[in-house]
């Protein structure tokens, strides 16, 4: 079962991720685990945030067998289109990979950010395109071999949180919810 993991592992690092100019623009591909080395080269991602009709975000701790900040907390789910592919088409896949749920989405901004894992001494240099959605419906179904356990929780708490013992959060998360609650916010303003 293990060797299952690991094949599983390798073949979505050898995967290409689309390398961008410092304004978002295609300028190239590599796979995934080049664009991970250090320093880190800046590619497209995503980072998906579901909510619930009470306001709580799900959040997923990755798999221990994970690349790049294994065992952390995170956003529900997150990956790689592969190059030229639509976002959310992409991400639609991953939810349903990472997690076992399918719902709509919407993008509501960009996460630019660089972190390095001390652990692995891989990198994250991303252009991460940023979607909200709703789970009113669903129960998650994660793969152990993605997501290690997964949580609801308000977003005030999470803060706190984080705050508390931010190494047992992924760096992005922060910046992603920033985004998320500013769209939800305006939205709910309207």
């Amino acid at each position: 079962m293990t060797e299952t993991f690991a094949q599983a592992i390798t073949d979505r690092e050898a995967l290409p991720v689309e390398l961008v100019d410092d304004a978002g623009h295609a300028v190239g591909t590599c796979p995934v685990s080049r664009a991970h080395q250090a320093p880190g080269q800046l590619h497209r991602a995503f980072s998906v945030l579901l909510f619930d009709d009470d306001g709580r975000v799900l959040l997923q701790r990755r798999a221990a067998v994970k690349t790049r900040f294994p065992s952390q907390w995170a956003n529900t789910c997150c990956g790689h289109p592969a190059p030229g592919e639509p976002v959310a088409a992409a991400a639609a896949v991953r939810l349903a990979e990472e997690m076992g749920l399918a719902t709509s989405f919407t993008e509501v901004g960009v996460y630019r950010y660089r972190a390095e894992d001390a652990s692995t001494g891989r990198v994250e240099f991303e252009w991460d395109h940023v979607l909200v959605g709703r789970l009113s419906a669903g129960v998650p179904r994660p793969d152990p071999a993605e997501v290690a356990d997964y949580l609801w929780i308000q977003p005030a708490e999470l803060r706190e949180a984080m705050a508390e013992d931010p190494a047992a959060y992924t760096p992005w998360l922060g910046g992603v919810l920033d985004l998320a609650e500013r769209a939800l916010t305006e939205t709910w303003q309207r």
